[in-house]
């Protein structure tokens, strides 16, 4: 696996992205503490970081580009160890660069006839209700809704 940005650990080790972000990292974190399973070939292969020193390091501060330089290189090298990692590390990876690049952008348009209710534009909202009335009568060609009788 391609290493991961240093400019992402260290945006989402920073806060970048709300809540999202905030989950984001968390993910990483619970990752980076599962158990290091090496591959079949481990015997021959070198001692490497779990990652976890680095992480916390970066959780300290966020700010400095060598902690997450250290970070990302160790998690290249955990990943290219632990395949059970290196499947988690994808799949986390795929989810957090979203959060970043704003990839998942939505775009809304309201356009043919009249709309009677509200209109909510935006990306991933949750908890969100509306109570509408129902739309105006509408008026037979040349008279007003009264005149129907």
């Amino acid at each position: 696996m391609d290493p991961i940005s240093m400019g992402l650990l260290a945006a989402l080790a920073g806060g970048a992205g709300g809540e999202l972000g905030r989950q984001a990292w968390a993910g990483l974190s619970a990752l980076v503490r599962q158990p290091f399973r090496r591959g079949r070939d481990a015997a021959d292969a070198p001692q490497v970081s779990t990652g976890e020193p680095e992480l916390a390091a970066l959780g300290q501060a966020p700010d400095d580009q060598a902690r997450a330089q250290a970070l990302s290189v160790a998690l290249a090298a955990r990943s290219s160890l632990d395949p059970d990692f290196d499947a988690g590390l994808r799949q986390w990876h795929e989810g957090a660069r979203l959060i970043l690049t704003q990839d998942g952008d939505v775009r809304n348009s309201v356009s043919g006839g009249n709309q009677y209710g509200p209109v909510l534009q935006g990306r991933d909202f949750s908890g969100l209700s509306f109570t509408t009335q129902p739309p105006p009568p509408t008026a037979p060609e040349g008279g007003t809704p009264a005149a129907r009788n």
